[in-house]
């Protein structure tokens, strides 16, 4: 019996309103249920009396109980909860802003509750929205030495009157029930190795501890799994890729190369050359490239990707270049086509909006192989688009798109073809080896000659009307200017001015005499291309924008970029809007609008922006202020499969990690002396990999 298609109602005490609940909160099989691990544990040596707590505290935990409720009428028809809580030493009041009706209904006067929060003093202490929880006879801490879990709880679960008390019984039942079934698939040379505890004792060890050390030893040897797991799906596609067979070598002197080197109205950078030497060492090599290129924002990557596309057309091979968006796709067309005038490269545009007509004529000359260079967005992948010999992929700003998308692409192609991903968001090195790690990585780590570094500034409220005379003053001698908000229309739940309400307030206001244009993420595909060409023409001279302009369209004349409710961004996003300006010969500025500067954590986080241009830099602040969940702004694959192991403080271990998987792979590619290990990673992971031997 496999516990992870065991059904959770098989567990005892769990009926058919709690297997909803529960099913709810993604608990479907009595392993989902043991790997719902605790959030957080307390013991005795966390309780502190009421009277102990002094000015500016941080976190406490208290067990007190409650002797008083009382709501009070709020603003917009809402009601606060007021609740006196008493351990005997001193009281303690918790207020809920919100949903306070909810809370006293399941408060229980003369009941003992753990409370845990931030204690502050008005008039008496205080715990704003605390956590909280309902003592029952096992978590008696006043009376035992216990350590006891508590579990995140949702919605779904605490509105069935599912608690931390009832998963602790859920879990112990399930535990007991189908003791000894926990399969253990880490090979048992690892676990003595590494002096891990097995599975099931780590499993019951994180739910109920016996100790602190004992707890700590099962997390560590579970993080390491979970990183293992990673480590071993990344190395086992690096290998898939650099075995497959290559067909599209390249050969012959590279006179079409040297052509467009020489044609170059500039100089490469130190690092573009030594990138682009990587490049050609793939290329010509009998493997299969799979390289990432990153590189900060107008560091060069365009230029080296032609270079790349210019390698594969002088040996008679086609490449395709997708990019996230039509107008990065048309930039990247004319910028390709006038690198390579005068030179025999065919290159075309593929796009969603073509002209049936044209787009015939254009999929026949990729057919037929005269077309070298196709660039497009994801209509490249659509049906109909057929390559004669396609020799190279390049996914440009390739965090936008799916999995599945890079995977049509590569499908085009007879046979493998080298693949070349482009990212201008620089890249933790722990989460490249996440979610990158069966990549080649090269780095273009500096900036083409000429250029300056864009100054930045964090202001207030209160400055703004000299930000605005600026702007008018970089219009009046030429420039353009975009103003980014976070939203595109206010809501009722933020008092964040949004793009409408700021280009209708600027538009007809301050900047009332000067070319205005709003652009945000709603408008069609026409909108946008239409507006964007307008402010790269020069007739918009300053551009009102929601994030749509993060990434891709090269405006030289744009010299300021005006950021408003800056803190509501990360700081990679930041650094990706200033990567808008600074493009030409002019000096360029990034203004970072704090309605609100009286936070210190986040005035501090923003105002990193004033002290570096560096990309790495930041994306390491960024990364560790932020996590992987939000860094890109999206749900990357791979991140879900991490639920206890943490990418910035776990690093060590996911280093550990990954040697052990890729030397493990390397004496055994399909895992044949590890028949347990080689099911699990079929099961768990068969959408990214599979563990075949076809020998």
């Amino acid at each position: 019996m496999k516990l992870s298609s065991t059904d959770i109602s098989e567990v005892k005490d769990i009926g058919a309103v709690r297997k909803k609940a529960l099913n709810s909160a993604g608990i479907f099989s009595v392993e989902d249920l043991l790997y719902y691990f605790p959030r957080r544990y307390l013991d005795r040596k966390t309780i502190q009396p009421i009277a102990n707590i002094i000015m500016d505290p941080g976190e406490m935990t208290f067990i007190a109980k409650l002797f008083k409720v009382k709501l009070f009428p709020a603003k917009n028809y809402k009601t606060r909860l007021h609740a006196a809580f008493s351990d005997g030493t001193g009281i303690l009041t918790c207020i809920w802003f919100q949903g306070g009706e909810y809370v006293k209904n399941i408060l229980v006067e003369g009941e003992e509750y753990i409370l845990s929060g931030v204690p502050k003093y008005f008039g008496g202490w205080k715990i704003d929205h605390p956590v909280i929880e309902r003592m029952d006879d096992e978590a008696n801490l006043k009376n035992t030495g216990k350590i006891i879990p508590l579990y995140p709880l949702t919605a779904a679960l605490t509105s069935k009157n599912i608690d931390s008390r009832v998963l602790r019984r859920l879990v112990s039942n399930a535990l007991d029930d189908f003791s000894g079934m926990l399969s253990d698939e880490l090979p048992e040379a690892l676990r003595e190795y590494h002096k891990f505890p097995g599975l099931e004792d780590s499993v019951k060890q994180l739910h109920f501890p016996e100790s602190d050390e004992s707890r700590r030893s099962a997390l560590r040897r579970m993080k390491y799994e979970e990183f293992f797991h990673l480590q071993l799906v990344m190395c086992r596609r690096r290998m898939m890729i650099i075995s497959a067979p290559k067909q599209n070598r390249i050969t012959g002197s590279g006179d079409l190369l040297k052509k467009l080197y020489s044609k170059l109205p500039f100089e490469l950078t130190g690092a573009q050359k030594k990138v682009v030497r990587e490049i050609f060492d793939d290329l010509k090599s009998d493997k299969v490239m799979n390289r990432m290129l990153q590189g900060d924002v107008g560091s060069g990557k365009t230029v080296v990707a032609l270079l790349a596309m210019a390698m594969m057309a002088g040996s008679g091979y086609q490449s395709a270049v997708m990019a996230p968006t039509e107008i990065l796709a048309e930039q990247h067309y004319r910028v390709f086509s006038s690198m390579c005038e005068g030179l025999d490269i065919e290159m075309c545009l593929i796009t969603g909006k073509m002209k049936k007509s044209v787009r015939e004529e254009r999929l026949s000359a990729i057919a037929e192989g005269r077309t070298k260079i196709v660039i497009g967005t994801h209509a490249v992948i659509q049906d109909g688009v057929e390559f004669n010999d396609l020799g190279l992929v390049i996914i440009d700003e390739q965090h936008r798109f799916g999995v599945m998308q890079r995977g049509e692409l590569v499908k085009k192609a007879e046979h493998a073809p080298n693949i070349l991903v482009m990212s201008a968001t620089p890249i933790p090195r722990t989460l490249s080896l996440s979610l990158y790690g069966d990549l080649d990585i090269s780095i273009i780590d500096s900036l083409p000659s000429g250029r300056k570094p864009v100054k930045t500034a964090v202001r207030g409220d209160n400055d703004m009307n000299r930000v605005y005379d600026f702007i008018r003053s970089e219009v009046k001698n030429g420039r353009q200017a975009y103003i980014v908000y976070p939203l595109i229309e206010k809501t009722g739940k933020s008092d964040l001015k949004a793009a409408v309400d700021g280009f209708e307030e600027l538009s007809e206001g301050v900047f009332k005499n000067i070319p205005v244009e709003l652009l945000h993420g709603r408008m069609t595909g026409e909108e946008k291309d239409r507006i964007m060409k307008s402010f790269k023409d020069g007739e918009i001279k300053i551009l009102v924008s929601t994030t749509v302009i993060e990434v891709g369209v090269d405006v030289p004349n744009s010299t300021v970029m005006l950021v408003m409710h800056s803190e509501r961004f990360g700081l990679s996003q930041l650094h990706q809007l200033r990567g808008r300006v600074g493009r030409g010969s002019h000096q360029s500025y990034c203004i970072l609008h704090m309605a609100k500067t009286e936070n210190d954590d986040t005035l501090k986080r923003v105002k990193v922006m004033e002290t570096t241009n560096d990309g790495f830099a930041i994306s390491e602040a960024d990364f560790e202020l932020r996590g992987p969940g939000e860094f890109f702004g999206e749900k990357q694959s791979g991140m879900t499969d991490l639920k206890l192991a943490h990418l910035i403080y776990d690093r060590e271990l996911l280093i550990t990690a990954r040697k052990d998987a890729f030397e493990m792979l390397q004496k055994d590619p399909v895992l044949s002396s590890y028949p347990l290990l080689r099911d699990f990673m079929n099961e768990k992971f068969k959408d990214k990999v599979q563990f075949l031997d076809y020998s």
